[in-house]
């Protein structure tokens, strides 16, 4: 029963994936913006959600407001599209209670960032996993980022991690598209592979990955949704015209740090204020205008 379990997951698990930002109002979560926010990706044709990411200033949520993001999307989600949860921590024990609880609420997956400052080596890298994989039955996607994390896991590493029971796939944020392959030859064809870095997500498509995680998708859904769609259809001709759309959009929303150019984004689109949390700070003009510009040469009109 498990194993079917976990196998429908992973045909679920492909295709356009938001890395969702939380809106904020006077500095609270906007709990109705955010469901608002999510019935409109879900209609523009995203594929999967992913709230308490780094894109949805995980690491300045409280734990009951952590909480409150998974649960607030689980419900407004309703089974329709995908919710891989934000379960990451550099503390093992944090990131499985993170893990219980987005199971204890219906959540499709868990998605759990390597652990970042206390820089673990590879073993120590893979005994977090472990544990995290042994105390909770959900299915987990694992985060490497080491620009964020410091550490790197290592392909020989993620080969092993990739035996533990409930880890399904991996999100890869190195913009390294040759491990695809490699990962595809040591953790096997069903291993989920998603890109985590929007500049590389052709590259990882063609050389077999299955979809992204996306910060650019929170602005641009429909556009996001159609380039994957026609990646999974090896319409790479098409993929790479929406690509080339979508390329000054990709790069300008971190000309400063995320998720601020994509919260200026959404606010010019209507859907929620522009407000980040510190150490976050509001966009600069310069980079404002060039939002505005790469919102333009990708025909998203506000």
């Amino acid at each position: 029963m498990l194993i079917q379990q976990y196998t429908r997951k992973i045909n679920m698990i492909h295709g356009s994936i938001t890395a969702l930002v939380t809106p904020f109002r006077d500095d609270k979560i906007d709990e109705k913006a955010f469901q608002e926010f999510i019935e409109w990706q879900i209609s523009e044709g995203t594929h999967g959600l992913v709230p308490c990411g780094t894109t949805g200033e995980s690491a300045t949520l409280s734990d009951a407001e952590h909480r409150k993001v998974v649960s607030l999307c689980v419900e407004a989600a309703a089974g329709r599209v995908p919710v891989i949860a934000g379960a990451g921590s550099n503390e093992t024990r944090v990131s499985i209670e993170y893990a219980r609880h987005a199971k204890e609420l219906g959540a499709d997956a868990a998605l759990v960032v390597t652990p970042y400052y206390n820089k673990p080596n590879q073993e120590g890298i893979y005994q977090h996993f472990k544990a995290v994989s042994e105390q909770v039955d959900i299915p987990i996607i694992v985060y490497n980022i080491p620009g964020r994390s410091v550490v790197d896991i290592q392909n020989e590493t993620m080969e092993r991690i990739a035996r533990l029971e409930t880890v399904i796939g991996c999100k890869d944020a190195t913009g390294d598209i040759g491990r695809v392959t490699d990962l595809k030859n040591l953790c096997g064809e069903a291993f989920v592979q998603l890109s985590g870095d929007d500049p590389t997500a052709l590259g990882h498509a063609v050389h077999g990955g299955h979809g992204v995680i996306s910060v650019g998708s929170n602005v641009a859904p429909a556009l996001y949704s159609h380039f994957q769609e026609a990646c999974m259809h090896n319409d790479f001709i098409t993929a790479r015209e929406i690509h080339e759309k979508l390329d000054r959009l990709h790069k300008d929303l971190f000309l400063d740090p995320s998720p601020a150019p994509a919260k200026y984004a959404l606010e010019l689109l209507g859907k929620m204020s522009a407000d980040v949390r510190l150490p976050i700070v509001s966009c600069r003009e310069t980079t404002k205008n060039l939002i505005q510009k790469a919102m333009k040469l990708a025909d998203i009109a506000w």
